[in-house]
């Protein structure tokens, strides 16, 4: 079946808004017809791409088995203009949207880990992030950039009392770096073949399991040009992604799935030779 992203939540327009974090991607807390959101404008200082990556990059999450926000479209109009951090202001078009979940990111706490509902997602997130390129939540080298432990989320909606559920949010240096753009040339053989290993947490490591590994490696090579084309197509033409740029990042999510599918045990292993249970 043709990959097709189901959701029930449509914001259609803004109502009012909260206020804004200090990020280069101008996130910033509204509330939609359809509810709390936290949405990315059109004029934020990182510009339009980097919107895309994070559309693609939460719809991947999604379709590799990871638990995302709910996200969607939507589009802003002239009047609905606000300020962004550093004397930005928000422009009229369509915007990132997700929608609120009641909870908090995640504390650094091995103890936290051991309350989530989803605790194979740990192992799912990391070979995610590795076949992204994903730098955003751990980047393998700590001299380049800092460990962001706001971007794995842990919800309480939906589970019981004292249980949380692992979130995979914000991938908008999936497949870029800040400052990059998305190009034909994105798919070079260094992105392709790029041998570290993304989204490792020190605290993850007793927390892997290789049986997920193998169920990650094998998802990976479900994924063909087909789903990527339509999960690529769905970037709205105003994020200003040519239909090369578009052709050369549905090549590399190709690509680079089955070169990590090949060779991500492997790099787990020398990365945590210790790591968990085999089998559990």
């Amino acid at each position: 079946m043709p990959w097709q992203y189901e959701s029930n939540w449509n914001p259609t327009h803004l109502i009012s808004v909260a206020g804004s974090a200090d990020t280069s991607t101008g996130a910033t807390e509204v509330m939609t017809d359809a509810g709390r959101a936290y949405i990315k404008p059109l004029g934020n200082r990182q510009g339009p791409h980097v919107l895309a990556t994070d559309w693609v990059g939460t719809h991947l999450a999604h379709w590799f088995g990871l638990s995302t926000f709910e996200i969607a479209i939507l589009v802003l109009e002239a009047d609905d203009e606000f300020d962004l951090p550093r004397g930005e202001k928000s422009e009229p078009g369509p915007a990132f949207a997700a929608k609120a979940m009641s909870g908090g990111p995640w504390g650094k706490s091995e103890a936290e880990l051991d309350q989530i509902v989803n605790p194979d997602d740990i192992t799912r997130l990391i070979v995610f992030d590795t076949w992204t390129l994903n730098c955003d939540r751990h980047h393998y080298d700590l001299t380049a950039r800092k460990p962001n432990y706001d971007n794995v989320f842990l919800t309480t909606e939906g589970v019981e009392a004292g249980k949380r559920r692992l979130i995979a949010m914000d991938h908008g240096l999936c497949f870029i770096r800040s400052g990059e753009e998305l190009s034909h040339k994105l798919a070079y053989i260094g992105k392709v073949k790029d041998d570290n290993l993304y989204g490792l947490f020190p605290e993850f490591k007793g927390k892997l399991r290789q049986n997920i590994i193998g169920e990650c490696c094998s998802r990976l090579r479900e994924m063909d040009e087909e789903t990527a084309s339509a999960i690529v197509a769905t970037v709205p033409v105003e994020w200003q992604v040519t239909e090369e740029s578009r052709r050369a990042w549905v090549d590399l999510i190709c690509r680079r799935a089955i070169f990590v599918a090949d060779h991500v045990e492997k790099w787990i292993d020398v990365a945590a030779p210790w790591f968990g249970a085999k089998g559990e």
